[in-house]
């Protein structure tokens, strides 16, 4: 695979929850490190991510908002 963004990050899915257009998918990244991410359900379908299945989550600089209190 090669992308134009530089910052990917290999995982397990480890949650589904499909709605009625979106679906939520949690990534494990490393032991108790999670990233969730909401795609299109019929991405997630065409994907076929479940519970298990490997995935990248792929971050673009430009769509990362950081905060602090």
């Amino acid at each position: 695979m090669e992308i134009s963004a530089r910052n990917s990050l290999k995982g397990t899915v480890k949650k589904v929850l499909p709605g009625t257009v979106n679906t939520e998918i949690t990534l494990e990244i490393a032991p108790g490190v999670e990233l969730v991410s909401i795609i299109t359900k019929s991405s997630a379908e065409k994907l076929g991510l479940v519970e298990g299945k490997e995935a990248y989550a792929v971050i673009k600089s430009s769509d990362v908002i950081v905060a602090v209190d």
